[in-house]
């Protein structure tokens, strides 16, 4: 179209919306407006489709799961132990510390120079064996000259008893006066004791010299090494030249509650010494097997407690001096009670529980009371010897719930020997 200005307006349509362009902004919004609300709509409309298929079709998959075999739930395989019959041991437990019998420091018992140092450092030695020497020269020069003294003063006693034997004869012819025999058995005895007294020195003399080689005085172990030779040692000096100790036997002390005295004292006088057991640090590994001794006689009046001395024969040495242990004292034996594995019960605010296997195949709840616990097994009351109950699988496992053994490794796959 031609206007008045002579300029020539042209109207053009999109495609879509079919909207003149140059047209007002009124109209543009106008126009725009309804489409808007058809898209919408659209994705509404979609959107609502979409989540009803999805519902549809979970819907009907919902109900074309497998059925168990059988119908209804599968049983749920659980490992089972059976009740028994059996002896189980009552202890008192108790914290000890391993205690040689003899511990032994040497020191020096005369002056000298190391020589030689014998032992190697934690050696097991046994009594009378070399440890160290001290230089023993300036020792073996004094019993020298102790001998030489001794040999001296025994020719003058043979002397003055040859000079008294012929006095005593010639004061019988009385050739001689009587003050005279007298003077001559006075030299005689004064011999006598002059003979006496180097004899002494000598045997002083020889002991310094033995002194001079340190011997082990017990069966043990030494330690490490304190001194090294050509150190000059003191006589009764403060610091060892070796520490020995005793391994073999060996004793765990031990304190007790006062409360475990009276069943302690009463398996101490039936006439066997009560069984101890030693055990690791961590109470998991046994390390050893003895007795019970002896014990102190009272209470210690601050702690509550009886100490107690156990003996070890120790012949693998795994007892070791100061070494903490556990320690488990045997003080009564219950027989022919009925017997589980720890394994197997289970605890709620109720008390103890076991799922006993039924003949038909399921379990029920079954509450027990415990008693003595020996290691894996403890004695239990409610049950029949011959029972199985369930071991394992206790967060699965209802009252009534339907089970099947599982089989064991042994059973699965049967073991064949080493080659």
């Amino acid at each position: 179209m031609n206007n008045s200005n002579g300029h020539t307006n042209q109207t053009v349509m999109e495609p879509t919306t079919r909207i003149k362009r140059g047209g007002r902004s009124a109209n543009l919004s106008k126009a725009a407006g309804p489409n808007r609300s058809r898209r919408r709509r659209l994705v509404v409309i979609t959107g609502i489709l979409i989540a009803g298929a999805v519902a549809i079709y979970l819907h009907f998959n919902s109900g074309k799961k497998q059925p168990a075999r059988g119908g209804g739930i599968p049983p749920l395989p659980i490992s089972t132990a059976t009740v028994k019959t059996g002896d189980i041991g009552v202890y008192v437990n108790a914290l000890g510390t391993v205690t040689p019998f003899n511990t032994v420091s040497l020191t020096a018992r005369v002056a000298g120079q190391i020589a030689k140092v014998e032992y190697q450092e934690g050696q097991l030695v046994h009594i009378g064996d070399p440890l160290v020497e001290i230089d023993p020269a300036p020792f073996q020069a004094a019993v020298t000259q102790a001998e030489g003294q001794l040999a001296r003063d025994q020719a003058q006693l043979e002397l003055a008893k040859i000079n008294l034997d012929r006095d005593t004869n010639l004061l019988k012819q009385g050739v001689i006066s009587k003050q005279e025999f007298d003077t001559q058995v006075a030299t005689d005895h004064q011999s006598e004791g002059a003979v006496k007294l180097d004899q002494g020195n000598l045997d002083t003399a020889k002991v310094n010299l033995a002194y001079c080689h340190i011997t082990s005085p017990i069966d043990g172990r030494v330690g490490l090494r304190m001194v090294d030779p050509g150190n000059i040692v003191q006589a009764n000096g403060t610091s060892p030249l070796v520490v020995i100790t005793q391994l073999q036997p060996i004793s765990v002390e031990f304190n007790v509650s006062e409360d475990a005295v009276p069943q302690i004292m009463q398996a101490m006088h039936s006439g066997d010494k009560p069984e101890a057991d030693a055990y690791d640090r961590a109470n998991q590994k046994k390390l050893a097997t003895g007795n019970v001794e002896s014990f102190n006689s009272q209470i210690d009046n601050t702690t509550g407690t009886l100490r107690l001395r156990a003996t070890f024969k120790n012949d693998d040495a795994v007892l070791f001096p100061n070494q903490f242990v556990n320690v488990q004292l045997l003080v009564d034996t219950h027989k022919g009670v009925t017997l589980l594995p720890n394994n197997a019960i289970q605890r709620n605010d109720n008390g103890a529980f076991v799922y006993v296997v039924q003949p038909n195949q399921t379990v029920a709840l079954k509450t027990i009371t415990v008693g003595t616990t020996d290691g894996n097994v403890s004695e239990v009351q409610g049950l029949q010897p011959g029972s199985v109950v369930a071991a394992d699988s206790f967060n699965r496992l209802s009252d009534g719930a339907k089970v099947t053994s599982r089989p064991s490794a042994s059973a699965a796959k049967p073991t064949t020997p080493n080659k």
